[in-house]
């Protein structure tokens, strides 16, 4: 089958791998490269970076257009393909190009729920039961298609960067399935207006935590795994975070026990294991050395 595949960060390189092994990708269109790191490098997505290791980036052309505008589209339209496959693109696509073949959408959350940016993110926040993925058929709007499979598995308190993993696997072997059994063959479920929710894009801020909730500081913890990190007012991050329980009142953030592979902080309501701590500017260290050259103590306060 040929495929013209959309889809931008590793979630989606996952995908094109699963997709390059069993079918003919004609063309892959992402997102432009982007200056990343301390450095400010220049870096390619990674389904670009994907198709350059593998040596494809001289047979398989590759778009990464600014604009999905009237000059792409001409473009595009000139490149036969059976299907298009969207996964994590990062734009929504306009009229004329969802014309141009059935376009499946790969999307991280069990729909209607979470319809947009941060839909891993928000699931954990919620302590959703179950985690998923679900394939549709795109349609104008915000994640609103015709849903053709969904695959879930169950809450087991893994962090963003575990769960985008897994969910990037669940997605590739549903893909396959999916154009394996035939689109055309598939009777497709309308998403229940009723039940829809919404996720934004993650903002830096968005981090940053009081010790206040022992419970929402542990689900922020897993939800921000490696970007954008918990941090406190004072900048130092926390990480490798447990939760201890949820019901003690404390002062938030006084040191209630000293380990040597963890320390166990007090919110206002709960307290936390947290075994790295990294302070601005600073590499992460272990709790325990930290607070050893802070000179802190149990009973003082985090700083």
């Amino acid at each position: 089958m040929k495929i013209i595949f959309m889809g931008t960060p590793m979630y989606a390189s996952v995908i094109l791998e699963a997709l390059l092994q069993k079918h003919e990708v004609v063309a892959l269109i992402a997102q432009e490269d982007k200056r990343a790191g301390r450095n400010m490098q220049l870096k390619m997505p990674y389904t670009k970076e994907l198709l350059f290791n593998k040596g494809l980036n001289e047979k398989i052309p590759i778009f990464q257009p600014s604009k999905l505008d009237e000059g792409f589209y001409e473009e595009i339209s000139k490149i036969a393909c059976d299907v298009i496959i969207v996964a994590a693109y990062g734009k929504i696509l306009p009229k004329k190009i969802l014309s141009l073949a059935p376009c499946i959408n790969l999307h991280a959350s069990i729909l209607p729920k979470y319809r947009g940016a941060s839909p891993i993110q928000s699931a954990i926040l919620e302590e959703e039961e179950y985690f998923g993925v679900t394939a549709m058929k795109m349609e104008e709007g915000l994640d609103c298609g015709e849903i053709l499979g969904i695959s879930a598995f169950k809450n087991q308190k893994e962090g963003a960067v575990e769960l985008f993993s897994k969910l990037s696997f669940e997605a590739a072997k549903l893909t396959l399935e999916l154009l394996e059994f035939g689109i055309e063959n598939i009777s497709p479920l309308k998403q229940l207006e009723c039940n829809k929710s919404l996720c934004k894009k993650i903002k830096k801020e968005e981090g940053r935590v009081e010790l206040r909730s022992a419970k929402e500081v542990y689900l922020k913890s897993l939800a921000y795994e490696g970007w954008p990190e918990i941090s406190l007012a004072n900048q130092i991050k926390l990480k490798n975070i447990h939760l201890n329980e949820e019901d003690s009142s404390n002062l938030e953030g006084v040191i209630l026990q000293i380990q040597k592979d963890k320390i166990l902080l007090g919110c206002k309501k709960g307290s936390i294991f947290v075994e790295i701590i990294q302070a601005p500017s600073k590499k992460p260290m272990n709790a325990y050395d930290y607070l050893q050259g802070k000179r802190l103590k149990v009973g003082d306060i985090l700083s």
